[in-house]
């Protein structure tokens, strides 16, 4: 049985936009599209919001009117993954600071990580997705300080942090799989966009 074909968008303000839709171009039977006005996002299955700075892409959102229009979406089922400042778009609690979709059960860190020269990479298994380790590259990254619901899945605790999560048709990661040459997440998120049944 063939699979089932997908558009898959990244949100395109801010952040490693041409890396995810690189990324996304290699995986058989998706096109990937990016989105910045709401034609655009009227398109697509599922939506990937990159890495980049929070505040500055709420503030893109909300001057080209797409916060709400995604807002609702996520809501109604839309497949969404949150990469790094995309995490913490999502998050309903954020410390230090109010919201922006507020969608997602946890409580996330800005920077947990610290600066740019703190950057590092660590080769980890992600059981949900792959038994093999899989690069895991963290730039000024955010970590989930905790899960607020028993519908928040733990995917992956890196030195008692947890990096990846899952909520319904919600994923998140602290760390950029599109600065790798590793498909495995990207592969696991268009499974979900395969998947969904949300229009």
């Amino acid at each position: 049985m063939a699979e089932r074909n997908v558009t898959v968008g990244v949100l395109s303000y801010q952040g490693s936009v041409e890396e995810h839709l690189y990324m996304l171009e290699q995986i058989p039977g998706v096109r990937a599209i990016p989105v910045k006005t709401l034609p655009a996002l009227e398109q697509i299955d599922g939506l990937i919001l990159p890495g980049g700075e929070s505040t500055t892409i709420s503030k893109l959102l909300k001057l080209f009117h797409l916060h709400e229009p995604i807002r609702e979406r996520i809501q109604r089922g839309m497949p969404v993954w949150g990469t790094c400042a995309g995490l913490i778009l999502l998050a309903k609690e954020i410390v230090g600071e109010e919201p922006h979709f507020g969608v997602m059960d946890i409580t996330v860190r800005r920077n947990a990580y610290g600066t740019q020269l703190d950057s590092f990479r660590q080769d980890v298994v992600v059981p949900e997705f792959s038994p093999d380790p899989i690069p895991l590259t963290f730039i000024r990254a955010p970590w989930i300080e905790k899960v607020n619901s028993d519908s928040v899945q733990v995917l992956c605790e890196l030195n008692g942090h947890i990096v990846a999560a899952k909520e319904r048709n919600m994923l998140v990661t602290s760390y950029h799989p599109e600065l790798n040459d590793d498909l495995t997440t990207h592969r696991y998120f268009v499974e979900m966009c395969r998947n969904a049944n949300w229009k």
